[in-house]
C-alpha cells in the first residue's frame, strides 16, 4: 500500500509535466501569457456579458454568465457579510462595556409620584407597532445573511432551508406593513425633531450619557432627534424604498425596474443600509431602558415622572408642569369626568 501512494503522489507531480515534452516548455508558457491562451480568452468573452442565442424566452436569456452576478455574490458574502457581522458583534459588546463603566442613570433626588404625560396612546401604539416589526424583520434577514455561516451548523441543512423559506416569506409579508409604522412617525413626530441651538449645547455637554451633567432639552433631546432621522433617512428611504424594488413593488409604481442590475444594486443599499440601522438601534434601545432609569416607562404607561423630566427634559417640563399629578388623581379626575357626561 506504501508504494501504491507513492506511486500515485509521483504521477501527480510528473505526469502533468509531460505535456512540455510534446509542446515544449517555452511555447507552453508563451500561451498562457499571451493572447493565444484559448481558454482564458473564452472565460473572458462568457464574463463581458454579450448576448447570444439562446430558445429561452426572458430578460438576458441569451447571456451565458452575467459578471454582475458574481460581483453581487462577492460583495455579499464578502464585504456586506464579514465587515456586517463585525459591526453588529461590535455594537453589542460597546454597549455591554459602556453598561459596565458608566452604569445606569438614575433618577435624582427624591420621588415624589408625581407624574406628567409624555406620549398619547396613538403615539405609543405606533412606537410598539414599528418597534415589533423590526424585531421581526430584523431576525428575519440576519438568518438570510448569516444563515448560511451560523445557522447550518446548529440547524442542520435540512432545519436551515425551512427556516429560511419560513424567514424570506415572514420578511417579504411584515416589511409593507412596518414601513406604514416607519412613515406615520414621520408625519407624527417631524414637527419636535428640528435641530436647534439647544441640540448642539446639549452634544456638547456628553448628552447626560458621558459625565455627570444634565444638559439641558426640549420634549426630544439631541440624540432622540439624530435616531428619528436615522430611522427616516436610512431606515424609511434607503432600507423601505430598497425592499419594495426587492419585492418589484416599485418598478409597478413607475420607479426603476426589476432588471437583474436593479436588484442587485437594491439588495446591497437594502443590507447595508439595515445592518447600519441595527448597529444604531442597539444603542438607542439601551438607553431606552437598561441604561436609563425611568426612560421605559414613558412608552409604556405614557406618562414620566416629574423627577424624571425635570432631569433629562427641563425646558419641556416647563411646558406641561401644570399637568403633573399622582396616578390616582388621573384617574379620579377621569372618572369625573366620564360621569359628567352621563
Amino acid at each position: 500500500m506504501n508504494w501504491s501512494i507513492l506511486l500515485i503522489l509521483l504521477s501527480a507531480m510528473i505526469l502533468p509535466t509531460a505535456s512540455y515534452l510534446v509542446t515544449g516548455g517555452t511555447e507552453a508558457f508563451a500561451q498562457v501569457e499571451g493572447d493565444n491562451n484559448l481558454r482564458a480568452n473564452f472565460w473572458r468573452a462568457v464574463r463581458d456579458g454579450q448576448a447570444g442565442y439562446s430558445a429561452v424566452s426572458g430578460p438576458e436569456s441569451g447571456v451565458f454568465i452575467n459578471n454582475g452576478g458574481q460581483n453581487w455574490r462577492q460583495m455579499r458574502v464578502g464585504l456586506i457579510a464579514n465587515y456586517g457581522g463585525w459591526a453588529i458583534v461590535g455594537a453589542l459588546c460597546l454597549v455591554a462595556v459602556f453598561f459596565l463603566i458608566r452604569g445606569r442613570i438614575r433618577v435624582e433626588g427624591e420621588k415624589t409620584g408625581l407624574t406628567v404625560p409624555r406620549w398619547t396612546t396613538l403615539e405609543r401604539f405606533m412606537h410598539w407597532y414599528t418597534a415589533i416589526g423590526f424585531v421581526i424583520l430584523a431576525i428575519t434577514g440576519l438568518s438570510m445573511l448569516f444563515g448560511r455561516a451560523v445557522l447550518i451548523p446548529l440547524l442542520g441543512p435540512e432545519g436551515f432551508a425551512a427556516w429560511a423559506a419560513l424567514s424570506i416569506n415572514v420578511h417579504n409579508y411584515v416589511g409593507p406593513f412596518f414601513s406604514i409604522g416607519v412613515f406615520a412617525m414621520l408625519l407624527f413626530w417631524v414637527k419636535n425633531n428640528f435641530p436647534t441651538a439647544v441640540d448642539l449645547k446639549w452634544f456638547a455637554t456628553g448628552g447626560g450619557i458621558i459625565g455627570k451633567g444634565h444638559p439641558s432639552a426640549g420634549k426630544l433631546n439631541g440624540g432622540e432627534k439624530v435616531w428619528f432621522w436615522i430611522v427616516i433617512l436610512v431606515g424609511l428611504v434607503a432600507v423601505c424604498g430598497s425592499g419594495f424594488m426587492l419585492i418589484g413593488w416599485a418598478a409597478q409604481w413607475g420607479f426603476g425596474d426589476a432588471s437583474r442590475a436593479t436588484m442587485q444594486w437594491a439588495h446591497q443599499v437594502h443590507a447595508i443600509a439595515a445592518i447600519l440601522w441595527i448597529v444604531v438601534f442597539f444603542g438607542h434601545a439601551y438607553i431606552g431602558t437598561l441604561g436609563t432609569e425611568g426612560a421605559l416607562e414613558g412608552m409604556t404607561t405614557g406618562r414620566v415622572s416629574v423627577e424624571w423630566a425635570k432631569q433629562h427634559h427641563d425646558l419641556w417640563y416647563e411646558e406641561v408642569k401644570d399637568k403633573a399629578g399622582t396616578p390616582e388623581e388621573k384617574k379620579a379626575e377621569t372618572a369625573n369626568a366620564s360621569a359628567s357626561t352621563t
